[in-house]
Protein backbone atom coordinates (compact mmCIF):
# COMPACT_ATOMS: atom_id res chain seq x y z
CA UNK A 1 0.00 0.00 0.00
CA UNK A 2 1.40 2.83 -1.03
CA UNK A 3 0.98 6.54 1.84
CA UNK A 4 0.15 9.68 0.41
CA UNK A 5 0.35 12.76 2.71
CA UNK A 6 -1.85 15.97 2.04
CA UNK A 7 -1.12 18.43 4.68
CA UNK A 8 -4.02 20.96 4.13
CA UNK A 9 -7.33 20.76 4.57
CA UNK A 10 -8.68 23.93 3.68
CA UNK A 11 -10.99 24.65 0.76
CA UNK A 12 -8.10 24.75 -2.13
CA UNK A 13 -8.48 20.71 -0.82
CA UNK A 14 -11.44 19.89 -1.71
CA UNK A 15 -11.23 18.94 -5.32
CA UNK A 16 -7.60 17.37 -4.63
CA UNK A 17 -8.94 15.09 -2.04
CA UNK A 18 -12.11 13.99 -3.62
CA UNK A 19 -10.12 12.75 -6.99
CA UNK A 20 -7.51 10.91 -4.26
CA UNK A 21 -10.14 8.91 -2.22
CA UNK A 22 -11.72 8.20 -5.34
CA UNK A 23 -9.10 6.47 -7.04
CA UNK A 24 -7.13 5.64 -3.64
CA UNK A 25 -9.65 3.18 -3.25
CA UNK A 26 -8.97 1.89 -6.68
CA UNK A 27 -4.93 2.00 -6.10
CA UNK A 28 -4.67 0.99 -2.90
CA UNK A 29 -3.64 4.05 -1.71
CA UNK A 30 -4.01 5.55 2.20
CA UNK A 31 -4.75 8.81 1.89
CA UNK A 32 -3.45 10.82 5.20
CA UNK A 33 -5.48 14.37 5.79
CA UNK A 34 -3.55 16.50 8.49
CA UNK A 35 -4.62 20.30 9.33
CA UNK A 36 -4.11 22.25 12.48
CA UNK A 37 -7.86 21.91 12.76
CA UNK A 38 -8.47 18.09 13.50
CA UNK A 39 -12.30 18.41 12.64
CA UNK A 40 -11.63 19.92 9.49
CA UNK A 41 -9.05 17.12 8.47
CA UNK A 42 -11.55 14.63 9.70
CA UNK A 43 -15.07 16.06 8.09
CA UNK A 44 -12.30 15.89 4.72
CA UNK A 45 -11.69 12.52 5.58
CA UNK A 46 -15.17 11.01 6.83
CA UNK A 47 -16.48 7.42 5.45
CA UNK A 48 -13.29 6.40 3.66
CA UNK A 49 -12.17 3.16 5.22
CA UNK A 50 -8.77 3.90 3.33
CA UNK A 51 -8.46 7.38 4.96
CA UNK A 52 -6.88 8.92 8.00
CA UNK A 53 -6.76 12.48 9.36
CA UNK A 54 -3.85 14.00 11.74
CA UNK A 55 -3.49 17.50 13.65
CA UNK A 56 -0.24 18.75 12.55
CA UNK A 57 1.20 21.57 13.69
CA UNK A 58 3.83 22.54 10.84
CA UNK A 59 6.46 23.97 13.18
CA UNK A 60 6.61 20.95 15.14
CA UNK A 61 9.29 19.32 13.87
CA UNK A 62 8.45 16.07 15.82
CA UNK A 63 4.97 15.96 14.75
CA UNK A 64 5.53 17.09 11.30
CA UNK A 65 8.95 14.92 10.31
CA UNK A 66 6.89 11.90 11.86
CA UNK A 67 3.77 11.89 10.03
CA UNK A 68 6.09 12.96 6.77
CA UNK A 69 8.01 9.44 6.94
CA UNK A 70 5.09 7.42 6.89
CA UNK A 71 4.57 8.70 3.71
CA UNK A 72 5.42 7.96 -0.03
CA UNK A 73 4.24 11.17 -1.13
CA UNK A 74 3.37 14.42 0.27
CA UNK A 75 1.21 17.05 -1.17
CA UNK A 76 1.76 20.62 0.81
CA UNK A 77 -1.56 22.57 0.57
CA UNK A 78 -0.42 25.05 3.95
CA UNK A 79 -0.05 28.64 3.05
CA UNK A 80 3.47 29.32 0.98
CA UNK A 81 5.54 30.83 3.78
CA UNK A 82 5.47 27.06 4.98
CA UNK A 83 6.50 25.49 1.91
CA UNK A 84 10.35 25.41 3.48
CA UNK A 85 9.89 23.57 6.17
CA UNK A 86 7.89 20.14 4.78
CA UNK A 87 10.68 20.29 1.58
CA UNK A 88 13.57 20.28 3.68
CA UNK A 89 11.94 17.29 5.84
CA UNK A 90 11.02 15.62 2.73
CA UNK A 91 14.84 15.93 1.34
CA UNK A 92 15.94 14.38 4.86
CA UNK A 93 13.15 11.87 4.39
CA UNK A 94 13.64 11.22 1.12
CA UNK A 95 9.65 11.84 0.02
CA UNK A 96 8.78 13.19 -2.56
CA UNK A 97 6.66 16.29 -2.54
CA UNK A 98 4.35 18.41 -4.59
CA UNK A 99 2.59 21.71 -4.24
CA UNK A 100 0.60 24.24 -6.27
CA UNK A 101 2.84 27.46 -4.74
CA UNK A 102 5.49 29.01 -6.90
CA UNK A 103 8.71 28.44 -6.54
CA UNK A 104 10.34 30.32 -3.83
CA UNK A 105 14.26 31.56 -3.79
CA UNK A 106 14.52 29.36 -0.95
CA UNK A 107 12.75 26.22 -2.95
CA UNK A 108 14.71 26.87 -6.04
CA UNK A 109 17.74 26.65 -4.03
CA UNK A 110 16.45 23.04 -2.84
CA UNK A 111 17.27 21.42 -6.14
CA UNK A 112 20.63 19.56 -5.70
CA UNK A 113 19.79 18.32 -2.42
CA UNK A 114 16.90 17.00 -3.68
CA UNK A 115 18.55 15.38 -6.67
CA UNK A 116 20.93 14.36 -3.85
CA UNK A 117 17.92 12.61 -2.20
CA UNK A 118 16.85 10.96 -5.10
CA UNK A 119 13.00 13.02 -4.92
CA UNK A 120 11.15 15.56 -6.82
CA UNK A 121 9.99 18.54 -5.65
CA UNK A 122 7.24 19.68 -8.30
CA UNK A 123 5.97 22.86 -7.65
CA UNK A 124 3.53 25.20 -9.49
CA UNK A 125 1.73 22.49 -10.25
CA UNK A 126 -2.04 23.79 -10.00
CA UNK A 127 -4.16 26.62 -11.93
CA UNK A 128 -2.33 30.03 -12.11
CA UNK A 129 0.76 28.40 -11.72
CA UNK A 130 0.56 25.41 -13.19
CA UNK A 131 -2.47 24.78 -16.00
CA UNK A 132 -1.23 27.94 -17.65
CA UNK A 133 2.97 26.72 -17.79
CA UNK A 134 1.21 23.30 -18.71
CA UNK A 135 -0.79 24.60 -21.99
CA UNK A 136 1.19 27.44 -22.49
CA UNK A 137 4.41 24.94 -23.35
CA UNK A 138 2.37 22.94 -25.31
CA UNK A 139 1.60 25.36 -27.60
CA UNK A 140 5.00 26.96 -27.80
CA UNK A 141 6.59 23.20 -27.98
CA UNK A 142 4.33 22.79 -30.88
CA UNK A 143 4.83 25.76 -32.94
CA UNK A 144 8.26 25.63 -32.38
CA UNK A 145 8.90 21.42 -33.31
CA UNK A 146 6.97 22.53 -36.51
CA UNK A 147 9.58 25.30 -37.95
CA UNK A 148 7.56 28.24 -36.49
CA UNK A 149 8.95 31.66 -34.75
CA UNK A 150 6.71 32.88 -31.97
CA UNK A 151 6.80 36.67 -31.83
CA UNK A 152 4.08 37.47 -29.31
CA UNK A 153 2.64 35.68 -26.17
CA UNK A 154 -0.19 36.73 -24.71
CA UNK A 155 -2.18 34.66 -21.22
CA UNK A 156 -5.43 36.23 -19.26
CA UNK A 157 -6.54 34.50 -15.96
CA UNK A 158 -9.60 35.34 -13.95
CA UNK A 159 -10.88 33.72 -11.18
CA UNK A 160 -14.64 34.99 -11.99
CA UNK A 161 -18.79 34.49 -10.70
CA UNK A 162 -20.50 31.88 -13.38
CA UNK A 163 -22.98 33.39 -15.61
CA UNK A 164 -25.94 31.96 -13.68
CA UNK A 165 -25.14 33.75 -10.27
CA UNK A 166 -23.74 36.73 -12.15
CA UNK A 167 -26.64 39.05 -10.09
CA UNK A 168 -24.53 41.96 -9.83
CA UNK A 169 -23.10 45.34 -11.50
CA UNK A 170 -19.80 44.74 -11.30
CA UNK A 171 -20.00 41.56 -12.67
CA UNK A 172 -18.06 39.76 -9.92
CA UNK A 173 -17.74 38.10 -6.18
CA UNK A 174 -15.04 36.87 -4.45
CA UNK A 175 -14.33 33.36 -5.29
CA UNK A 176 -10.59 33.22 -3.56
CA UNK A 177 -8.74 35.07 -0.83
CA UNK A 178 -10.99 38.73 -1.09
CA UNK A 179 -7.75 40.48 1.00
CA UNK A 180 -5.40 39.11 -2.75
CA UNK A 181 -8.09 41.02 -5.16
CA UNK A 182 -8.36 44.22 -2.82
CA UNK A 183 -4.51 44.75 -2.89
CA UNK A 184 -4.29 43.27 -6.49
CA UNK A 185 -1.51 44.64 -8.40
CA UNK A 186 0.20 47.01 -6.05
CA UNK A 187 3.61 46.41 -7.49
CA UNK A 188 4.81 48.22 -10.76
CA UNK A 189 3.90 46.11 -13.94
CA UNK A 190 6.53 44.82 -15.92
CA UNK A 191 6.23 43.38 -19.48
CA UNK A 192 7.76 43.57 -22.94
CA UNK A 193 5.83 44.93 -26.26
CA UNK A 194 7.08 45.45 -29.80
CA UNK A 195 10.86 44.77 -28.39
CA UNK A 196 10.25 47.25 -25.98
CA UNK A 197 10.22 47.23 -22.32
CA UNK A 198 6.87 48.80 -20.45
CA UNK A 199 6.13 49.67 -17.12
CA UNK A 200 2.79 50.62 -15.62
CA UNK A 201 2.64 51.97 -11.88
CA UNK A 202 -0.11 50.65 -9.57
CA UNK A 203 -1.80 54.34 -9.94
CA UNK A 204 -2.46 53.18 -13.78
CA UNK A 205 -2.41 49.71 -14.12
CA UNK A 206 -6.39 49.69 -14.06
CA UNK A 207 -6.88 52.14 -16.82
CA UNK A 208 -4.46 50.13 -18.96
CA UNK A 209 -6.73 47.29 -20.21
CA UNK A 210 -7.45 45.16 -23.19
CA UNK A 211 -10.33 43.09 -24.30
CA UNK A 212 -10.57 39.61 -24.30
CA UNK A 213 -13.40 37.45 -26.62
CA UNK A 214 -14.44 33.84 -25.57
CA UNK A 215 -16.62 32.33 -28.44
CA UNK A 216 -19.53 31.12 -26.37
CA UNK A 217 -18.75 32.99 -23.03
CA UNK A 218 -18.60 37.10 -24.14
CA UNK A 219 -16.54 39.98 -23.62
CA UNK A 220 -13.65 40.01 -20.37
CA UNK A 221 -11.19 42.97 -20.09
CA UNK A 222 -7.36 41.97 -18.77
CA UNK A 223 -4.80 43.75 -17.01
CA UNK A 224 -1.15 43.38 -16.80
CA UNK A 225 0.29 41.14 -13.84
CA UNK A 226 3.05 42.51 -11.70
CA UNK A 227 5.77 40.19 -13.54
CA UNK A 228 5.67 38.87 -17.15
CA UNK A 229 9.59 39.05 -17.68
CA UNK A 230 10.42 36.11 -15.72
CA UNK A 231 8.47 33.86 -17.71
CA UNK A 232 10.41 34.31 -20.52
CA UNK A 233 13.16 31.89 -18.74
CA UNK A 234 10.41 29.75 -17.51
CA UNK A 235 9.64 29.43 -21.23
CA UNK A 236 12.37 29.60 -23.11
CA UNK A 237 11.04 32.51 -24.77
CA UNK A 238 13.93 35.22 -24.43
CA UNK A 239 13.66 36.71 -27.32
CA UNK A 240 10.44 37.19 -27.87
CA UNK A 241 9.05 40.83 -29.01
CA UNK A 242 6.03 40.67 -26.88
CA UNK A 243 4.99 39.02 -23.66
CA UNK A 244 2.43 40.00 -21.70
CA UNK A 245 0.67 37.74 -18.90
CA UNK A 246 -2.64 39.40 -16.91
CA UNK A 247 -5.69 39.14 -15.16
CA UNK A 248 -9.16 38.97 -16.48
CA UNK A 249 -12.47 40.81 -15.24
CA UNK A 250 -15.63 41.29 -16.93
CA UNK A 251 -15.87 44.82 -19.17
CA UNK A 252 -16.54 47.60 -16.71
CA UNK A 253 -14.93 46.27 -13.49
CA UNK A 254 -11.35 47.62 -14.20
CA UNK A 255 -12.57 51.23 -15.10
CA UNK A 256 -14.44 51.24 -11.33
CA UNK A 257 -11.94 49.70 -9.25
CA UNK A 258 -9.28 51.95 -10.53
CA UNK A 259 -11.48 54.54 -8.79
CA UNK A 260 -11.31 53.49 -5.63
CA UNK A 261 -7.14 53.48 -5.94
CA UNK A 262 -7.56 56.70 -6.96
CA UNK A 263 -9.32 57.50 -4.12
CA UNK A 264 -6.97 55.68 -2.02
CA UNK A 265 -8.88 52.96 -0.49
CA UNK A 266 -7.01 50.29 -1.40
CA UNK A 267 -3.71 51.01 0.54
CA UNK A 268 -2.76 49.00 3.32
CA UNK A 269 0.06 50.97 4.86
CA UNK A 270 -1.53 52.74 7.27
CA UNK A 271 -3.73 52.42 10.35
CA UNK A 272 -6.99 55.32 10.01
CA UNK A 273 -7.80 57.10 13.19
CA UNK A 274 -11.56 57.63 14.39
CA UNK A 275 -13.22 54.80 12.68
CA UNK A 276 -15.60 53.75 15.74
CA UNK A 277 -17.29 57.10 14.79
CA UNK A 278 -17.28 56.87 10.96
CA UNK A 279 -20.17 55.76 8.42
CA UNK A 280 -19.52 54.01 5.12
CA UNK A 281 -20.38 57.86 4.21
CA UNK A 282 -18.13 59.37 6.07
CA UNK A 283 -14.86 56.85 5.15
CA UNK A 284 -15.15 57.88 1.50
CA UNK A 285 -15.13 61.54 2.81
CA UNK A 286 -12.38 61.07 4.61
CA UNK A 287 -10.46 61.21 1.14
CA UNK A 288 -12.41 63.65 -0.44
CA UNK A 289 -11.28 67.51 -0.11
CA UNK A 290 -12.87 69.69 2.19
CA UNK A 291 -16.14 71.79 0.91
CA UNK A 292 -18.69 72.66 3.95
CA UNK A 293 -21.84 72.41 1.25
CA UNK A 294 -21.14 70.24 -1.46
CA UNK A 295 -22.72 66.75 -1.19
CA UNK A 296 -20.18 63.80 -0.75
CA UNK A 297 -21.36 62.37 -4.25
CA UNK A 298 -20.28 65.31 -5.99
CA UNK A 299 -17.20 66.12 -4.51
CA UNK A 300 -16.09 61.89 -5.61
CA UNK A 301 -16.83 62.91 -9.11
CA UNK A 302 -15.45 65.90 -9.29
CA UNK A 303 -12.30 64.25 -7.74
CA UNK A 304 -11.95 61.12 -9.88
CA UNK A 305 -13.75 63.29 -13.03
CA UNK A 306 -16.91 61.31 -13.97
CA UNK A 307 -20.43 62.23 -14.02
CA UNK A 308 -22.95 60.71 -11.67
CA UNK A 309 -24.82 59.18 -14.14
CA UNK A 310 -21.50 57.32 -15.56
CA UNK A 311 -21.45 53.17 -15.26
CA UNK A 312 -18.46 53.60 -12.74
CA UNK A 313 -20.27 55.83 -10.49
CA UNK A 314 -23.28 53.44 -10.21
CA UNK A 315 -21.31 50.31 -9.10
CA UNK A 316 -19.50 52.53 -6.28
CA UNK A 317 -22.89 53.37 -5.35
CA UNK A 318 -24.04 50.07 -5.27
CA UNK A 319 -21.22 49.15 -3.11
CA UNK A 320 -22.67 51.38 -0.16
CA UNK A 321 -20.15 53.63 -0.31
CA UNK A 322 -22.21 56.43 0.17
CA UNK A 323 -24.86 55.17 2.96
CA UNK A 324 -25.06 56.39 6.40
CA UNK A 325 -24.66 53.12 7.86
CA UNK A 326 -21.89 52.30 10.02
CA UNK A 327 -18.60 50.77 9.14
CA UNK A 328 -17.99 47.15 9.80
CA UNK A 329 -14.75 47.76 11.21
CA UNK A 330 -13.58 49.88 14.34
CA UNK A 331 -9.92 49.75 13.62
CA UNK A 332 -7.81 48.99 10.62
CA UNK A 333 -5.89 50.49 6.99
CA UNK A 334 -8.19 51.58 3.97
CA UNK A 335 -7.16 48.29 2.52
CA UNK A 336 -8.76 45.72 5.43
CA UNK A 337 -11.94 48.34 5.77
CA UNK A 338 -12.75 48.25 2.05
CA UNK A 339 -12.23 44.77 2.25
CA UNK A 340 -14.79 44.38 4.76
CA UNK A 341 -17.49 46.42 3.06
CA UNK A 342 -16.52 44.09 -0.19
CA UNK A 343 -16.99 41.21 1.62
CA UNK A 344 -21.04 41.98 2.25
CA UNK A 345 -21.66 42.97 -0.78
CA UNK A 346 -19.19 40.07 -3.12
CA UNK A 347 -19.37 36.97 -1.54
CA UNK A 348 -20.82 34.10 -3.02
CA UNK A 349 -24.36 32.96 -1.96
CA UNK A 350 -25.10 28.93 -0.80
CA UNK A 351 -26.15 28.31 -4.29
CA UNK A 352 -23.96 30.98 -6.50
CA UNK A 353 -21.21 29.04 -8.65
CA UNK A 354 -17.48 30.75 -9.64
CA UNK A 355 -15.58 30.15 -12.97
CA UNK A 356 -11.72 30.00 -14.29
CA UNK A 357 -11.47 31.54 -17.37
CA UNK A 358 -8.30 31.69 -18.62
CA UNK A 359 -6.76 32.50 -22.63
CA UNK A 360 -3.23 31.87 -24.37
CA UNK A 361 -2.74 34.01 -27.46
CA UNK A 362 0.25 32.88 -29.57
CA UNK A 363 1.68 35.07 -32.82
CA UNK A 364 4.03 33.09 -34.54
CA UNK A 365 5.42 33.48 -38.26
CA UNK A 366 5.92 30.52 -40.52
CA UNK A 367 7.23 30.09 -44.10
CA UNK A 368 6.76 33.98 -44.46
CA UNK A 369 3.05 33.81 -42.94
CA UNK A 370 1.97 35.41 -39.67
CA UNK A 371 -0.53 33.11 -37.78
CA UNK A 372 -2.37 33.62 -34.61
CA UNK A 373 -3.27 30.63 -32.31
CA UNK A 374 -5.50 30.81 -29.23
CA UNK A 375 -6.28 28.18 -26.15
CA UNK A 376 -8.92 29.23 -24.35
CA UNK A 377 -10.20 27.40 -21.11
CA UNK A 378 -13.42 27.81 -19.09
CA UNK A 379 -14.27 25.71 -16.09
CA UNK A 380 -17.21 26.07 -13.55
CA UNK A 381 -18.10 25.46 -10.59
CA UNK A 382 -20.31 22.36 -9.16
CA UNK A 383 -21.42 23.96 -5.99
CA UNK A 384 -19.79 25.89 -3.04
CA UNK A 385 -17.23 22.53 -2.23
CA UNK A 386 -16.32 21.43 -5.87
CA UNK A 387 -15.83 25.18 -7.04
CA UNK A 388 -13.97 25.75 -10.34
CA UNK A 389 -10.62 27.26 -8.28
CA UNK A 390 -10.97 23.73 -6.09
CA UNK A 391 -11.18 21.95 -9.47
CA UNK A 392 -8.45 23.68 -11.30
CA UNK A 393 -6.15 24.14 -8.69
CA UNK A 394 -6.69 20.45 -7.02
CA UNK A 395 -6.72 18.25 -10.39
CA UNK A 396 -3.33 18.91 -11.79
CA UNK A 397 -2.03 17.75 -7.98
CA UNK A 398 -4.12 15.05 -7.80
CA UNK A 399 -2.87 13.70 -11.45
CA UNK A 400 0.78 14.46 -10.69
CA UNK A 401 0.12 12.36 -7.35
CA UNK A 402 -0.85 9.13 -9.04
CA UNK A 403 1.61 9.55 -11.87
CA UNK A 404 4.53 10.00 -9.17
CA UNK A 405 3.45 6.78 -7.21
CA UNK A 406 2.71 5.00 -10.14
CA UNK A 407 6.53 5.66 -11.57
CA UNK A 408 5.80 7.46 -14.46
CA UNK A 409 7.26 10.29 -13.79
CA UNK A 410 10.89 10.34 -12.75
CA UNK A 411 12.90 13.56 -12.69
CA UNK A 412 14.50 14.39 -9.48
CA UNK A 413 15.34 17.97 -8.19
CA UNK A 414 13.15 21.32 -8.33
CA UNK A 415 10.79 21.34 -11.20
CA UNK A 416 7.53 22.92 -12.44
CA UNK A 417 5.63 21.44 -15.52
CA UNK A 418 7.11 23.23 -18.52
CA UNK A 419 8.79 19.98 -19.41
CA UNK A 420 7.18 17.45 -21.89
CA UNK A 421 7.83 14.68 -19.21
CA UNK A 422 5.50 16.66 -17.38
CA UNK A 423 2.82 18.53 -18.81
CA UNK A 424 1.88 16.01 -21.74
CA UNK A 425 0.79 13.73 -19.19
CA UNK A 426 -1.07 16.28 -16.75
CA UNK A 427 -3.39 17.77 -19.77
CA UNK A 428 -4.11 14.09 -20.55
CA UNK A 429 -5.55 13.29 -17.32
CA UNK A 430 -7.10 16.75 -17.13
CA UNK A 431 -8.59 16.21 -20.09
CA UNK A 432 -10.22 13.09 -18.84
CA UNK A 433 -11.75 15.11 -15.86
CA UNK A 434 -12.90 17.89 -18.66
CA UNK A 435 -10.34 20.33 -18.13
CA UNK A 436 -10.09 20.76 -21.75
CA UNK A 437 -8.84 24.06 -24.06
CA UNK A 438 -10.70 25.00 -26.66
CA UNK A 439 -7.92 26.02 -29.81
CA UNK A 440 -8.15 28.44 -32.77
CA UNK A 441 -5.70 29.25 -35.34
CA UNK A 442 -6.20 31.35 -38.44
CA UNK A 443 -3.55 33.40 -40.61
CA UNK A 444 -3.25 37.34 -39.97
CA UNK A 445 -3.88 39.25 -43.04
CA UNK A 446 -2.36 42.37 -41.35
CA UNK A 447 0.36 43.54 -39.51
CA UNK A 448 -1.16 43.13 -35.89
CA UNK A 449 0.19 46.06 -33.20
CA UNK A 450 -0.02 43.72 -30.00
Amino acid sequence: MKHILVIGAGRSSSSLLKVLLEKGKEENWHIMVADTDIKLATSKSAGFEHASSHELDILNETERDGLIAKADLVISMVPAMFHIHIAKACIKLKKNMISASYVSEEIAALDDAAKAAGIIILKECGLDPGIDHMSAMQAIDDIRENGGQLTAFKSFTGGLVSPESDNNPWHYKFTWNPRNVVLAGQSTARFIRNGRYKYIPYHKLFSRRERISIDGHGEFEGYPNRDSLSYRKKYAIENIPTLLRGTLRRPGYCEAWDLLVQLGMTDDSYQMEGLEDMTLRDFTNAFLFYDESAPVEEKFCTYVKIHQNAEAFKKIAWLGLFDKKPLPLSKGSPAQILEKILEAKWSLESDDKDMIVMQHQFDYTLNDEAYRRTSSLVVKGDDQVQTAMSKTVGYPLAIAAALIIQGQIDLKGVHIPTDKRLYRPLLKGLQALDIIFEENEKPMKDKVVI
